[in-house]
């Protein structure tokens, strides 16, 4: 260990500032060329930064199943079913499941309890209310609410919504704040916790009509039903420090530095073994002279990177809509499109005006049958410069069709 930090403190530095590198990363990088991040363990570990004549996207083609991916979700389209039922697993490995869930039925007819994994819920269209052992969490577009795995819930719902779900199969935590204080990101007043109702289960009749009420539990993947004769959310107190709670995505106040564009991992939310959940939202681009506006080319190569889309103008790239995926797997170059790349430079815009969610994973991630039915088949094409056949014109706004 003691090795490993002497070696991870060393300081090397090769080529000629102002003309083969750049003093400050992603500031003032030559001119005619390009700067790529090489980073380990997320951003969190060594980087190396590479200025490479050519940017590392602007390649011919792909052959094989290793390549940048899209995946338009909202063609899935609204399911008859509840928010359990109506979830399509889009990415899955041993320590996350990502989902969306767009369901018609906006009431619970049964309560859900999850014996595999804790689980995110993030509202990117409706409202409701979240009803849980510790009591109702309300919910509205743009929260984030967590729910520890054994607890029973139900969601009731005032319109259909759209959620993305996260299964955790390790425990959910914030992320340590370090030298930024407990107050970085988002002041933990701003989270909220449940208050039980006892009023609210005294009722007769269970949610389906009927005088049961049915617990599905979810086990290593598979569901089984307990039946109760009264109201299984029957807890008239709680203390401790293991609940469900919610964050809305507009109280994150985003880390940043007027100087040079700043690695995701200071915009982690959330954390699980295997995973962090980071919230990119609204901030004010970059100030300072030659400072690079938008996200910069690199190879995360240590983890799968997936983006949801939640609204506002997605300026790292083009032909990208709210409710849509994407997914960069580990060995293969990420960056700003040619187009976002070009406009920045040329752009008057003082701030970003987007809101997304990214799950970085350690461990590949696969991806489901029904997400290869939205998929953008030719999503990686979409960085090439060479526009002589239009490849990426359209592609870059035409889905391919299932």
């Amino acid at each position: 260990m003691g090795n490993e930090n002497h070696a991870n403190s060393m300081h090397w530095v090769k080529g000629t500032v102002g003309k083969t590198i750049a003093r400050q990363g992603h500031v003032n990088i030559p001119d005619g060329l390009y700067e790529e991040e090489h980073g380990r363990d997320g951003f969190y570990g060594p980087v190396s930064h590479l200025y490479r004549t050519h940017a590392p996207t602007n390649w011919k083609r792909i052959e094989g199943t290793l390549k940048p991916r899209a995946f338009d979700c909202n063609r899935l389209g609204v399911s008859d079913h509840d928010a359990i039922t109506s979830r399509t697993r889009v990415l899955f490995n041993e320590d996350v499941a990502i989902h969306v869930s767009q369901p018609n039925l906006t009431e619970m007819p049964f309560f859900f309890r999850n014996a595999d994994a804790d689980e995110i819920y993030f509202a990117h269209r409706g409202e409701g209310t979240i009803e849980t052992d510790f009591g109702p969490l309300a919910f509205k577009q743009g929260d984030y609410v967590v729910i520890p795995r054994g607890t029973t819930y139900r969601i009731v719902c005032e319109h259909t919504p759209y959620f993305l779900v996260i299964e955790s199969f390790s425990r959910v935590h914030q992320p340590d704040r370090g030298l930024l204080g407990m107050h970085a990101l988002y002041d933990p007043a701003a989270t909220g916790v449940p208050d039980p109702q006892p009023s609210a289960f005294k009722g007769a009749q269970g949610p389906d009509g009927s005088t049961e009420w049915e617990v599905r539990v979810q086990r290593q993947g598979q569901c089984s039903s307990i039946f109760y004769g009264f109201n299984p959310l029957d807890v008239v107190g709680w203390k401790g420090n293991l609940t469900a709670w919610k964050l809305s995505i507009h109280d994150i106040c985003p880390v940043i530095s007027h100087r040079a564009h700043l690695a995701p991992s200071v915009h982690t939310t959330l954390q699980g073994s295997g995973f962090v959940m980071c919230s990119f939202v609204p901030r004010p681009l970059e100030s300072e002279p030659g400072a690079l506006k938008v996200p910069f080319f690199h190879r995360n190569i240590d983890y799968d990177e997936v983006l949801f889309y939640h609204d506002g103008d997605f300026f790292s790239r083009d032909g990208i809509d709210a409710g849509m995926i994407t997914f960069h797997p580990q060995g293969v170059h990420h960056g700003p499109h040619p187009k976002a790349l070009k406009k920045s430079w040329d752009s008057n815009n003082t701030w970003t005006d987007e809101i997304a969610v990214m799950v970085d994973t350690e461990k590949p991630l696969h991806m489901s049958p029904r997400a290869q039915e939205t998929e953008w088949a030719d999503y990686h094409l979409s960085w090439r410069e060479d526009d002589s056949s239009d490849p990426a014109e359209d592609t870059a706004k035409t889905p391919a069709t299932v």
